[in-house]
């Protein structure tokens, strides 16, 4: 999975960036500090793959991992090169859903590129580049649709699609918000419109402010943009996020309990990302490696097979499965089995988050 972490200058993407990956990122009180995108691989906490470890004692511990790329700051005009527009507008396209940054602070030595701390302001300025970016694709789609139907009309279908969607963007709307039929959706979802990805908006408020997050005026006007966006809002203090960084686990655990917070911005951005994804975690567990594997929810157990290698899915026979909290409560896979708890399950079999599981094949 990568989400890309954008927003104006100087809201504190850098910061959050650092903070979340211990990457060390430059994050300087100038726009376009951010150049070239930084990139961070960061483990996706497990408590459950953590038992296992302890259960199997391992050669290898192997975590989910989210990659995540600081994306240079995007300013008005970005969608006709201003700034550093077209670099900014493609390292999106590359991403799996967005984390967009928005400044809800007040700092007047912290300078903010169009002069006062406004989110929705800040949030319309991001959309209408991404929006006019998705236009110009949609005109070449349209574009070739209609000379594509002249040999088979049903290209013809493709062409009024998207002009249905270009008169919605039109109209200052993202292609997420967007209400079609199944077909409909599957033309779009083969555009790669940057308005289509998933989106988080991070929240990013001082010590004060995310400590009363609900009652922040700045955090209500991005929740308020949030849900008519179907997108997910996380409040976030990106300076708290960069010191607790910095300390050992029982300090940062003392830390979370002093601001009376119960998981940290990366654990809450993690669990977020993986609901905004529709993503699961099963795990596979031995004397080698103990590891979680992602994998998008409704996925069948061949499919999840295939995750850890093609020879696997081919020649996929059954799945023996025990779910994570029975391994638990009894102890070992054995007393797992003395009891029926470990099921043998087909092709048409749904993974289910936390499946702890053998896959057997033959090819």
């Amino acid at each position: 999975m990568k989400l890309g972490i954008v927003g104006l200058p100087n809201v504190g993407k850098s910061t959050l960036f650092n903070a979340i990956t211990n990457a060390g990122a430059q994050a300087q009180n100038f726009p376009f500090c951010t150049i070239e995108p930084n990139v961070g691989m960061v483990q996706v906490p497990d408590k459950r793959l953590d038992f296992l470890t302890e259960m199997y004692s391992p050669k290898k511990h192997t975590p989910a991992v989210i990659e995540f790329v600081d994306i240079a700051g995007l300013v008005k005009g970005a969608s006709k090169g201003e700034g550093l527009g077209n670099k900014f507008l493609g390292n999106i396209r590359a991403t799996d859903a967005i984390v967009h940054v928005v400044r809800c602070f007040d700092d007047e030595n912290v300078i903010h590129v169009e002069g006062s701390t406004d989110p929705a302001r800040d949030i319309g300025i991001i959309d209408l580049e991404l929006i006019m970016a998705d236009i110009e694709m949609i005109d070449r789609r349209i574009d070739k649709a209609r000379k594509a139907a002249k040999g088979d009309r049903k290209f013809l279908k493709e062409a009024e699609v998207f002009e249905a969607l270009r008169e919605h963007l039109n109209d200052g709307n993202s292609a997420r918000s967007f209400e079609c039929d199944k077909d409909a959706a599957e033309i779009i979802a083969t555009s790669d419109l940057l308005t289509a990805k998933p989106i988080i908006f991070a929240a990013n408020m001082d010590e004060d402010g995310v400590s009363d997050f609900e009652n922040n005026p700045y955090y209500k006007a991005v929740k308020e943009i949030a849900d008519k966006e179907n997108a997910k809002v996380l409040p976030i203090c990106a300076k708290v996020e960069e010191e607790m960084a910095e300390l050992e686990p029982d300090d940062k655990l003392m830390f979370l309990e002093e601001l009376g917070l119960e998981e940290s911005g990366l654990d809450r951005m993690i669990k977020c990302s993986y609901d905004l994804l529709g993503l699961i975690s099963f795990l596979t567990c031995g004397s080698d490696e103990c590891r979680a594997w992602t994998i998008k929810r409704g996925t069948k157990a061949p499919q999840a097979a295939g995750k850890i290698h093609s020879d696997f899915e081919r020649g996929f026979i059954r799945a023996e499965i025990v779910a994570f909290d029975d391994l638990r409560a009894n102890g070992s896979m054995a007393a797992c089995k003395e009891k029926g708890l470990v099921r043998s399950e087909g092709k048409d079999y749904v993974m289910q988050d936390g499946d702890v599981t053998l896959f057997r094949f033959n090819v």
